[in-house]
């Protein structure tokens, strides 16, 4: 019996542009079989301000210089950028008999689990997917779903400059507060927090290994 279901390809990309990342997701996602392992990416973004599919575009409440993509995940609109661990989970999700709502959960539950390590009390909403920290986000989620597939993931704000979120309604809610692992006196940045918020991952979606991939 194949192991696939159990092993999760990591690759570690560093700092990308966003689109270019985007369309070799949906590449990924168009090419693989029913063989192929799912995958963890994790990297950062140069500055982006990120529209979901139906996102409304009236949530952008003053103009900056960071450009503004259109994309095709769930949710309204986010900011990425340096500082920011970015993990996009390519998960074959009917393989690993995966609802949507059980995917959001899993990786909710990895950031509440990498927040304990450090100190850091956290909760998830219902009603807003993300992760809270006395109601700030510091978490946000977005994904989509092609032929029993998912691609984007999660946006953990470590040591990320805050201030472009000032400009944006966060995931459609006004007045929203933003908050990051710095903001909360945990002085570390994404490469630090790459390792554990992996075996977090592995540990919610139920993986036994993870194989290091290269590119």
């Amino acid at each position: 019996m194949s192991d696939t279901t159990e092993v999760l390809h990591l690759r570690n990309l560093g700092l990308t542009e966003y689109e270019t990342t985007w369309r070799a997701m949906q590449d990924f996602t168009e090419q693989r079989d029913e063989d192929t392992p799912d995958e963890l990416w994790l990297l950062e973004h140069h500055p982006v301000y990120t529209l979901g599919l139906n996102g409304d575009v009236r949530h952008m409440i003053r103009t900056t210089d960071i450009p503004v993509v259109k994309t095709d995940r769930g949710g309204q609109i986010t900011y990425h950028g340096p500082g920011q661990l970015i993990a996009y989970v390519l998960v074959d999700l009917r393989r690993k008999n995966l609802g949507i709502r059980r995917l959001v959960s899993a990786l909710e539950n990895a950031v509440i689990g990498l927040l304990k390590q450090y100190g850091i009390t956290a909760e998830a909403r219902r009603d807003a997917p993300g992760v809270y920290v006395d109601g700030r986000k510091i978490a946000s989620l977005g994904l989509r779903v092609r032929k029993g597939c998912s691609y984007h993931g999660l946006s953990l704000n470590v040591s990320s400059d805050l201030s472009p979120f000032s400009a944006i309604n966060p995931c459609g809610y006004a007045g929203l507060e933003v908050t990051s692992l710095t903001a909360l006196d945990v002085a570390i940045q994404p490469h630090e927090a790459a390792a554990p918020l992996t075996v977090e991952i592995m540990q919610t979606l139920n993986y036994e290994r993870v194989v290091p991939i290269r590119g």
